[in-house]
């Protein structure tokens, strides 16, 4: 007996390692070379292509491919229909092969919201914000709030996932940021 749950419609490929916990929902497919971490969720037709790499704690909503070259860290959440890439030129019939493919890190706490696109070769910073529909062309600093197509730095976002005031004091938690090269960093 496994100490995850894969739904009965779900194809999980040999070679793929998957932590305890996770739960894999109703006609998603695992490929070979996969590793997923512990207590991750994976929502309806959920796509986890070749040697993609999954931290502990991620949280995968419906419709959402993670194809190769995509990495997440820990807390990672990815909302419904949200879309990632890996070939910024891609032909049908001139296909690269996985020594094409660019890579794409989302880092620890990052969330991206539903029907969100994230352009591959871009680095999510952690505890990043990135709005529903926004279109993510260029890497994302630390705790930043990313809006719009090309999405764009609007604000900041706490750890915990409330937005930060000009202070950049959260008023839910009461942590403090200071702004550094990289984005925000808790003072």
């Amino acid at each position: 007996m496994s100490d995850y749950f894969v739904h009965p419609t779900s194809v999980v490929d040999d070679n793929v390692v998957i932590g305890e916990g996770t739960k894999i929902w109703h006609f998603s497919h695992v490929q070979s070379g996969a590793v997923i971490g512990k207590n991750c969720s994976f929502g309806q037709n959920v796509n986890i292509s070749n040697n993609v790499i999954i931290g502990d704690g991620c949280k995968v909503q419906n419709n959402v491919s993670l194809y190769e070259g995509v990495e997440l860290e820990d807390y990672v959440f990815c909302g419904p229909s949200c879309v990632f890439t890996n070939d910024l030129t891609p032909r049908a019939k001139y296909p690269k092969g996985h020594a094409g493919y660019k890579k794409t890190v989302v880092h620890e706490g990052a969330s991206i919201g539903a029907n969100a696109t994230v352009v591959c070769g871009h680095e999510i910073g952690r505890w990043a914000l990135i709005g529903a529909g926004a279109v993510v062309t260029c890497n994302v600093p630390d705790h930043a709030l990313m809006l719009g197509v090309p999405a764009r730095v609007k604000g900041w976002a706490c750890e915990c996932g409330e937005l930060l005031e000009d202070d950049l004091i959260c008023k839910k938690c009461g942590r403090k940021y200071i702004k550094t090269d990289s984005g925000l960093k808790e003072a």
